[in-house]
């Protein structure tokens, strides 16, 4: 029994002899921890030459992308302003060319333009006369007749009450222009407001003479 305790520590000393070798072989680093040692041969290089050409084709890429985007909100936005655009047809109705030649002097007609009235009125030389006679001191909305036609003896303004937008009748009235029955507006033969509610003159389109005979309003 004696003998067997007396070898005991010879043979843990064999025992743990190859563990004393491998301990000192072992470089004495601490990985967090780790046992796994491999994994450093394994890691991505974060700088070098290689880096900056993966930044270089990433900006390119981001750049690249970005233009495609501002190309299509431009076609886009492009598109949509078109659709604002007047058509055709409409534009036609921009302006309208009348034949004034079978109106009797004295006589008005009424056309229509962009879905409106308009007023085309023959005026006589007495008419004419009267018309530039007025003073301005007794009109609401002061205006001389040669302000508002371009040929003493037509005058061309629109055929809607300024007051609440009837049609006023023509060649009636108090001023043998046109009278408003709906309030009793009265204009004269220049179509200023004469007397009544109505604030202001019968308005006055844009328009010109194409030919002696030919009126293109708009």
């Amino acid at each position: 029994m004696f003998a067997a305790a007396a070898r005991w520590p010879r043979l843990v000393g064999r025992s743990l002899a190859p563990c004393r070798a491998f301990a000192a072989t072992t470089p004495a680093t601490d990985h967090l921890g780790s046992m796994d040692y491999g994994w450093t041969k394994d890691r991505i290089a974060k700088t070098g030459s290689g880096s900056a050409e993966s930044r270089g084709f990433t900006y390119l890429i981001m750049g690249a992308n970005k233009f495609i985007y501002a190309s299509a909100v431009r076609i886009a936005a492009i598109k949509f302003i078109a659709t604002m655009s007047a058509s055709k047809d409409v534009l036609a109705l921009a302006s309208a060319e009348f034949d004034v030649t079978a109106i009797d002097p004295g006589a008005t007609i009424t056309v229509k333009w962009r879905g409106k009235p308009v007023f085309i009125r023959h005026r006589t030389d007495a008419e004419v006369a009267e018309a530039e006679a007025v003073s301005l001191d007794v009109l609401r909305d002061p205006q001389t007749d040669a302000d508002r036609v371009q040929d003493p003896e037509w005058l061309v303004c629109m055929g809607i009450c300024t007051h609440l937008g009837c049609v006023p009748i023509s060649n009636a009235g108090d001023y043998k222009g046109w009278f408003c029955p709906c309030h009793g507006s009265h204009y004269d033969n220049s179509g200023r407001i004469r007397k009544g509610p109505a604030p202001l003159n019968l308005e006055i389109p844009q328009y010109k003479f194409t030919e002696d005979n030919k009126i293109l309003v708009g």
